[in-house]
């Protein structure tokens, strides 16, 4: 059975991770980690003429092409936002899938062995829709995705592995590029189950920057009266100006941002250069009010949990921004204790997903059974608009609850289904994942049928529904469709367009590797007329390789493939005709006992052709 291999699909930055010999072992990108300390930057990138790029050559560029680059899609995913790039549009989860895809291949290059399935990780308060679009964006990216698995909870199995005998009481405070998760949880006896889950799926280090972006170009405009906002490349470098400063305050007090020629001023027309010192004190004043909202999120989990902060025996920080010191002291001074330092922050969720992905494959011989829980409840639009919960939050999954509804209507025969996810008592208030219409009930007075709706949650938290006439026992099942979930027919047209990324890039790789080989060619035959064979070469020789030369190099100044290798098949030719003929008169001149030399020359003349 082939690898089953550990996706983090973050905001900002993605992991990955694969269990080798029983040990997990993190996948590197083909440029190596980045700066924010994995794998690969969540960042894509499509350039004027027609290129793509994902993960760390998407981010090198992204100050000079802002409006071929797309960031932080993560966040749109479950919606119908399209990322307008170039005239052409994309959904969150194509542009998730490249992403994907990306890891697919780096994975198949550094294991040497086809990757087809995958656990990825999704925020545990995702909800149906967003988790459906993670699922759909492996399927375009040629991916099976086996499991879903919240990144607290795989956060948790990459800690807990080898503690998975004692029984502990679990916090892991879950602050990504885009949200935040806390999910409490207990083990023992290899059983990792969730109690509660709470979080914001809008909350996380990337509001941290905009805070940051927001002094940054206030200040200037204060100091200079120029208004960066206006400028997209601008704001691009001080976006990525003031990721790197907070990144460098977690173990600096000071840092320096110098962006040099941000601007022009139109009243005199000379450049502009932003130079300013961040000290923490100045960052942890910007970012408070954001870490402050961290704390409703715990303090639900806790209650739902039926916990106090001292019944918590560990806490897990995940995530990037855990490593600020602000957000470690925030997070002491609610739970009254010091968060676990043994877990890397930026790669326990990968970690944890390898696991459960070489527990599925049989790779670990270890009995490890994982309870999660439903973040939100799942229910129904009723009479007046309210919603009727069937499945209530923090429920362990996979699980299956069913409830009787009647008509509303005499002799109604038909009844419209509105399935909703949240918490809110009006279902207009809540997410709605989709509706389904149940024909042919027997006409009846109101309140007289009887319809049997079912919820089928599995275990990635992906819901099924059926309802089902109990007069006449007719039933029917239903995928539930929105606005924002894909086809079947989208999602292999998608993935057909991923396959044609991965052959424009086969291509490109060919190409670069014709012309290198091109280029190598032209050096030695130049070498060969102007030093190695410069005395042995006749003028009508040196003309024909100097045309084959030019002829190349002619070729190479162009985009014409086809015909880069056929100059490039004519010098390689010409070079192995005219080094026989020089060979042969040096092999005839100098006796017969140079006559198996002057054979292999011409054998080996023979091969380069």
């Amino acid at each position: 059975m082939s690898k089953i291999i550990g996706i983090d699909l973050g905001t900002s930055n993605s992991a990955a991770a694969v269990i080798i010999g029983g040990k997990p072992v993190v996948i590197p990108s083909a440029e190596g980690t980045s700066l924010y300390g994995k794998s690969f930057p969540s960042i894509v990138a499509f350039t004027k003429d027609g290129q793509l790029l994902v993960g760390e050559p998407a981010r090198r560029q992204m100050v000079t092409n802002p409006e071929g680059t797309v960031i932080a899609a993560k966040r749109k995913m479950g919606t119908d936002y399209k990322f307008k790039v170039h005239d052409k549009e994309y959904t969150p989860q194509q542009i998730s899938a490249l992403i994907l895809q990306k890891i697919k291949k780096d994975a198949e290059a550094f294991l040497g062995e086809k990757i087809e399935k995958a656990v990825i990780t999704v925020p545990a308060y995702f909800n149906d829709n967003q988790r459906q679009a993670t699922k759909d964006a492996g399927e375009i990216a040629g991916l099976q995705v086996v499991r879903l698995i919240p990144e607290p909870t795989a956060a948790a199995l990459a800690y807990g592995l080898d503690k998975a005998d004692k029984d502990l009481k679990i916090m892991v405070f879950d602050l990504g590029g885009g949200t935040l998760d806390v999910t409490i949880m207990e083990m023992g006896g290899g059983v990792f189950e969730v109690k509660a889950t709470s979080g914001d799926t809008q909350l996380g280090g990337t509001d941290m920057d905009n805070a940051i972006v927001d002094y940054i170009i206030n200040k200037f405009k204060e100091d200079t009266g120029i208004d960066l906002s206006r400028d997209r490349m601008a704001m691009m470098r001080v976006r990525e100006a003031a990721e790197k400063a907070k990144i460098e305050l977690s173990s600096l007090l000071t840092t320096e941002i110098n962006l040099p020629f941000i601007a022009y001023d139109p009243r005199n027309n000379e450049p502009k250069h932003l130079n300013m010192t961040l000290t923490r004190a100045k960052l942890e004043e910007l970012i408070r009010p954001i870490v402050e909202r961290c704390r409703q999120p715990m303090m639900q989990a806790l209650a739902d949990a039926k916990m106090k902060p001292e019944d918590i025996d560990k806490i897990i920080l995940i995530g990037g921004p855990t490593r600020m010191p602000i957000v470690r002291e925030f997070v002491k001074q609610i739970m009254g204790k010091e968060p676990e330092r043994g877990v890397d922050p930026m790669e326990a969720v990968a970690i944890g997903a390898a696991i459960q992905g070489a527990i599925i494959a049989g790779d670990i011989a270890r009995d490890i059974v994982l309870l999660d829980v439903t973040p939100l409840s799942l229910g129904v639009e009723v009479l007046g608009g309210l919603t009727e919960k069937i499945i209530e939050r923090n429920t362990t999954i996979p699980c299956k609850r069913s409830k009787i509804f009647t008509t509303a209507a005499d002799y109604q025969t038909a009844v419209t289904i509105h399935v909703v996810q949240g918490e809110r008592p009006m279902a207009a208030d809540n997410v709605s994942l989709g509706m389904f219409t149940l024909s042919g009930i027997p006409p009846a007075p109101r309140g007289v049928p009887q319809i049997e709706v079912t919820f089928d949650l599995d275990t990635n938290g992906i819901l099924h529904v059926s309802a089902k006439d109990l007069a006449t026992g007719k039933e029917q099942s239903i995928t539930i469709t929105s606005t924002n979930k894909l086809s079947k027919e989208e999602i292999e047209r998608l993935k057909r367009e991923a396959e044609l990324y991965a052959e424009q890039d086969r291509r490109k790789k060919e190409e670069a590797e014709l012309r290198n080989e091109a280029d190598n060619l032209i050096y030695t035959a130049d070498r060969m007329i102007k030093q190695d064979l410069k005395d042995k070469l006749s003028g009508e020789q040196i003309e024909k390789i100097n045309k084959a030369i030019q002829a190349l190099k002619d070729a190479l100044a162009g985009k014409d493939t086809a015909l880069i290798k056929s100059r490039l098949d004519e010098l390689k030719n010409i070079l192995g005709e005219i080094s026989a003929q020089v060979y042969s008169r040096v092999g005839s001149g100098t006796g017969s006992s140079s006559s198996s030399s002057y054979s292999s020359s011409s054998t080996t003349g023979s091969e380069s052709k």
